[in-house]
């Protein structure tokens, strides 16, 4: 019996499932359905349906309606930070935080969609003096959020409540290595006072179930934060239907410090910025450019502070460092930590597989600026390579010759230096004494050359999730 008459608004079940286990230990968490092609069509068609009504919807009660699911979710903050915590090992302190902040993101939209204004254009030029024109904004249709592992939970509200907001509905697919957060997410989504189906969920590989999604006409955009491969290979799934198509992508971002930085700090700088959620971060600083006058010491004292580092089990507040999401990603890690050695990097430290999924992080000095890490490798796992450098000039230019433009920072105690550089540097986002790893709800966040397309934040998002309309009232004065 075919289950797609029996989708209304809840998660899709079939008898095939994708298995959830925890990086830690691999013990089993719980499943997910493996949607289908036929599924999923059936789906955007129901997402189009629940469009036709939710566009409808005045912006207060629109507004009313994500207070109310924020509210929901935070009631619910132990139990979901939790269940993320199991399912990829990210720190529970980190998982807490995270939950706070996907509250924060559809609260904020809350509030923001209902300063959305439009424009009167003035009559400024000779035969329009008796006209008026105006800008309204209208929903676009069903958008299609495509959220990574790393940060789920945080990642899943920057893309559904602004499309929410903006009257659009949702249709919701989550990693396959961890889904668990997301889906619990959904089903609170389902219980707010939403019009049925306006948020969706379905699961399974992004090579299928992310494609099929894609290729929809129905769908009006695609927001997805995932490699650039992968963003790569969606923009050409999309192109047939012209849909909108967001993209956060890959990094490998530079932090950069001159001579004249307070080392200590940079250090602290340095351990804070990659070693967040084991270095599973888009925007961590993967390259540290350092003055050769001091690259020596800062790898000496780097070291020392990671040897202090307590690597343990995430649901322990006590733990510094965790593992990474799965066995493969760790493997891939420590052969990345090879490659660099054959392409003649040195292992100043650390670097070695510990139990399952985890590693003690690896600082590498003599990188030189043409290796694969100093230019286009991304690691996505806590590893420290140090590339020497003599002039600002020489810095900026290592930071830019990678394909990837997302993040990077400036640590000097010269502030007019560090705003000179920063200028200089192709990136999105740059951080002026700190290691780059720096996002906040309000703020455009995406990346130059390969690192994405459009922004996301507060600021401009609700602008991407809706449409332009041009209203004349001709001969009306």
């Amino acid at each position: 019996m075919s289950l797609i008459s029996e989708i209304k608004g809840k998660t899709l079940v079939q008898s095939t499932s994708v298995k959830v286990t925890n990086p830690v230990d691999g013990t089993y968490i719980g499943s997910v359905p493996q949607t289908t092609e036929a599924e999923i069509k059936k789906t955007v068609q129901l997402s189009k349906e629940a469009w036709k009504q939710w566009r409808k919807v005045p912006v207060y009660h629109r507004a009313e309606l994500l207070y109310r699911y924020s509210m929901l979710i935070k009631k619910q903050k132990e139990d979901i930070a939790v269940l993320e915590c199991n399912e990829m090992g990210k720190r529970i302190i980190e998982c807490r935080g995270e939950v706070t902040d996907a509250c924060r993101v559809i609260s904020g939209y809350a509030e923001r969609v209902k300063h959305l204004y439009s424009e009167v254009i003035p009559t400024s030029q000779p035969g329009i003096e008796k006209d008026i024109i105006y800008t309204i904004r209208e929903s676009i249709g069903p958008v299609a959020c495509i959220v990574p592992f790393n940060y789920p939970l945080e990642l899943y509200a920057h893309k559904v409540a602004p499309a929410i907001a903006a009257g659009n509905p949702v249709i919701v697919k989550p990693a396959s290595t961890n889904p668990l957060a997301v889906k619990r997410l959904v089903e609170i989504g389902q219980k707010v006072g939403f019009p049925e189906n306006l948020i969706q969920f379905v699961s399974g590989s992004g090579s299928k179930v992310g494609k099929w999604l894609v290729v929809q006409p129905e769908i009006a955009a695609v927001s997805l934060t995932g490699s650039t491969a992968v963003g790569v290979q969606l923009l050409m799934d999309a192109a047939p239907n012209m849909h909108r198509v967001y993209l956060e992508l890959g990094g490998n971002d530079a932090c950069i410090i001159m001579d004249d930085a307070d080392i200590q700090y940079a250090v602290k700088e340095a351990l804070a910025g990659r070693l967040q959620n084991t270095g599973q971060t888009c925007c961590a600083p993967k390259r540290f450019i350092v003055h050769n006058s001091i690259k020596d010491e800062f790898a000496s004292l780097l070291t020392e502070e990671l040897k202090k580092v307590k690597i343990g089990d995430p649901i322990d507040i006590d733990s510094e460092l965790s593992c990474l999401i799965s066995e493969p990603a760790r493997d891939k890690v420590l052969k990345q930590i090879e490659d660099c050695k054959n392409e003649g990097a040195d292992v100043f430290w650390g670097g070695e597989a510990v139990d399952q999924t985890f590693m003690t992080p690896a600082v590498l000095t003599n990188v030189s600026v043409d290796s694969s890490v100093a230019t286009d490798m991304e690691i996505f796992g806590p590893v420290f390579p140090i590339i020497g450098f003599d002039s600002d000039e020489e810095a900026v230019n290592i930071a830019n010759s990678s394909i990837y433009g997302l993040s990077g920072g400036v640590i000097s105690r010269d502030t007019g230096r560090a705003l000179r550089t920063a200028a200089k540097m192709e990136c999105g986002t740059t951080v002026i004494g700190g290691s780059g790893l720096y996002r906040t709800t309000d703020m455009p966040f995406g990346g130059y050359k390969k690192s994405g397309l459009g922004r996301e934040g507060m600021l401009n998002t609700l602008e991407e999730m809706s449409q332009l309309k041009t209203i004349v009232l001709k001969n009306i004065m």
